[in-house]
This record gives C-alpha cells, structure tokens and sequence, in this order.
C-alpha cells in the first residue's frame, strides 16, 4: 500500500497523519508513505525520524488577508497544486490523507486532479477554511468528534476519533521515572504549541517564583522566546531556580503530558486528541486566529468537565487559576477522569482502517 500524506502549519494537523501511518504499519502490511506539504514552520522537523519522505509544497494561508497578500498567496497555492501533482505522478499512492491545515490543501486539489481517493480528517470541532474546502473534494471525511458532525456533510463523514501516537500509551509511574520526577511532585506543564504563545508565556513569567513555589514548571515557550526564558530563570532565587524547566520544544511532549498534575495550553487540533488520551486537567487558553477555532474545540473540553476555558483577554487572572487547582487534588482528579472519558482510544486504528478500506474500492 502507497499512502500520500498531506498537513502542515502546525504539529497538531502532522501529528495525527504520522500515528495513523504508525497504526498501519502496525499490522504488518507493508506501507510507502510520502508526505506532501509546506517547509516553513518546521514540517520536515516534525517528519524526520518516521521513515517518510518529505516533498516540500508551496502553500500560503488565504484567510484574512489584504487584496496583495491574497493574490500571492493564490498564486503560491497554485505553485503547490502544479508541485504536488508532480509529486503524486512519481509516487502514485493508492489514497492520500489530509488532516488539514492551509498545508494541506494544494496536496488535496492534486491528489483528486489525478482522481486519487482522498480521506480528509477534521481534527477540531469545528472545520477550517482548508478542511472546508477539501471536504468538497473528498471521497470520505473523518472527524475526531461527534460535535463536528452538523457541519459536515452526512454522507460521507464518519466519526473515527483523534489519533495520538503510541506515546501516550506510557503510564503515568513509568513517564515520572524516565523524566525523574518524585511520584508526589505537583508538576505544571505550560505548552503554547509548536510555535508557542507570547501572551500565556509573559502571563507565566509574572507570576513565576509563586508558580515555581508551588509545583515544578515546565515551559514550552516556542524559539522566538527562548532566550527570554533564560533570562527569566536566571532571575528566580537560587532555591528556586531548578524548579523551572523552560524550553522551546520539547520531542517528549506525551510523556510530560502523562507524567504532569496541570496543563496551561492552546486549544489547537490536538487538544482534543492528547489532553484526553493523557487524561489530563487543562486551563486553556484559545487563540482567536485562523477563524477562531480553538474556542470551540475549548468549549467541547469544558463543557465534559476536561478543562476550564480562559480567554487570552482575561489572561492577568492565569495565576489564580493554576494555583487554585493546583491546590484542589479532588477537583484535578475529576477533571483527569472527566478528560479520559472524552476521547476515543484507538482513533489511529480507527482511521488506518477507514484508510485500508477507501483504497481498496
């Protein structure tokens, strides 16, 4: 089986095409997989390491942009679409997945130019503007919630759930022993995705000798911040000073995710995947780009009773509410067992067969 897979702009739309191409290489068919998409926010980073090629596609963001910035854009897609259809000629793949992001969308017109099935999977509850557009073209949708469902179309949209790397398989007493944290230790986990989140980063460092005081912190600040981040650590007293751990990535995410009491994070694409797979409490913090997405996917986590939604113009109130739940083990617990009831374990399986089974019509 030859399987094109299509993503970009962040690691929450890549991540789930490489544990979907993991879950079928698992069964032991053999797979050739290439991945289709842009080269500019670290995609090939995010590729290497899972033995699949990496063809660097032209893609642009269309939303929200002056007549000057559309119209180069709409070329540069254009310049995509011409790329990827070369692309796909060579490699001939039997299906493509898309998992959206404005990465993947030059990869998907290719792929059904060439008449290729493609499977689009919508990992946010509510679909982007790429997802939007690619499910016009696609021989099936699937979606990681069933809330996504009103907005796709009924007839050929499945609901498969989120898929999460094996990763996130570990347990919580094996991911504290291998990052070497006390089996008591209150831990904060302050992720603001791939290319980290300036507003929750500062929200942090204001209140950080307190946060520090209270829990070991762990920062993903994203590179822009990183030397920031140095600078704020060195600042905090001596006695304090081991307890914060910032970084601009970090390649174990899902163990910290396991290992963790409290998450601070975005509500991008993979909250709604990782939070409940790691059965983790979360504050979150949605970002309103991109159409505003992430309120949404937010919104579905708190209303299961997963995490408590705080709007990044309410941001100076961050500190009361990390402390506050770092101090109340009975609610963290609820909303850990509220957040594994949420997901779909076997979402990689589910999608590997939905693959399996539009590339054998």
């Amino acid at each position: 089986m030859r399987i094109a897979l299509a993503a970009g702009g962040t690691a929450g739309h890549i991540f789930p095409a490489l544990a979907t191409l993991g879950a079928l290489r698992a069964t032991g068919e053999p797979v050739e997989a290439r991945f289709f998409g842009p080269d500019n926010r670290g995609e090939r980073d995010l590729v290497q390491g899972h033995d699949v090629p990496f063809e660097a596609v032209p893609a642009a963001p269309l939303r929200g942009r002056s007549p000057v910035a559309l119209a180069r854009g709409l070329a540069r897609t254009a310049l995509g679409v011409a790329t990827a259809l070369r692309g796909l000629r060579r490699f001939r793949p039997n299906v493509m997945l898309s998992t959206g992001g404005y990465g993947s969308f030059p990869p998907s017109v290719a792929a059904r130019i060439l008449r290729l099935p493609l499977v689009v999977f919508l990992p946010d509850v509510e679909p982007g503007l790429a997802v939007k557009a690619e499910s016009r073209l696609a021989t099936l949708i699937a979606a990681a919630t069933e809330a996504a469902l009103p907005q796709l179309p009924a007839e050929k949209t499945v609901v498969s759930g989120y898929p999460v790397r094996d990763a996130f398989g570990t347990s919580r007493e094996s991911a504290r022993t291998a990052l070497g944290w006390g089996a008591d230790e209150r831990v904060l986990l302050v992720a603001g995705a791939t290319q980290g989140a300036q507003a929750i980063n500062r929200a942090v460092w204001q209140a950080l000798a307190q946060l520090c005081e209270r829990a070991r912190v762990v920062h993903i600040t994203g590179p822009a911040a990183s030397g920031e981040a140095e600078a704020e650590r060195s600042a905090l007293p001596d006695s304090l000073r081991g307890r914060y751990e910032p970084a601009p990535f970090r390649e174990d995410l899902p163990a910290l995710m396991v290992a963790a009491d409290l998450a601070v994070m975005r509500a991008g694409a993979s909250t709604l995947g990782e939070l409940p797979a790691a059965g983790l409490p979360a504050i979150l913090v949605p970002g309103t780009f991109a159409g505003g997405h992430q309120r949404e996917n937010a919104r579905w986590l708190a209303e299961r009773g997963a995490a408590v939604v705080l709007e990044e113009a309410d941001i100076a109130t961050l500190k009361g509410h990390i402390l506050d739940l770092l101090n109340d083990d009975e609610r963290r617990d609820a909303m850990a067992e509220a957040a594994g009831a949420a997901g779909h374990a076997d979402g990689a399986e589910r999608l590997a067969t939905i693959l399996r089974e539009v590339a054998a019509r």
